[in-house]
């Protein structure tokens, strides 16, 4: 469920639904239900997993570094220093 995640922007909606995914896979792990009515803060510490949007900020920050020790004239480097310019585009 991580994969790609620690370079795309995740929207709130969108994390909402890995959120919902990865609960019910651990209940699902654990063997309860919905029906048995334990909070998903009690899933995660039976299963001892933390929840997902920290194990994605984990791993952007992690990517992060790795991109900050690459030598600046690599082209993932060269990014950091262009300059966006505000382009008004017309509609269409």
């Amino acid at each position: 469920m991580l994969y790609g995640s620690e370079c795309l922007a995740v929207k709130q909606q969108q994390l909402h639904k890995i959120n919902v995914a990865e609960m019910r896979m651990l209940r699902w792990m654990y063997g309860k239900t919905r029906k048995d009515k334990i909070r998903n803060i009690e899933i995660q510490r039976q299963v001892g997993v933390p929840p997902i949007d920290t194990k994605i900020r984990e791993g952007r920050l992690r990517w992060f570094g790795h991109l900050q020790r690459r030598p600046t004239n690599a082209p993932t480097r060269k990014l950091d220093s262009i300059e966006t310019v505000e382009i008004r585009r017309g509609r269409g």
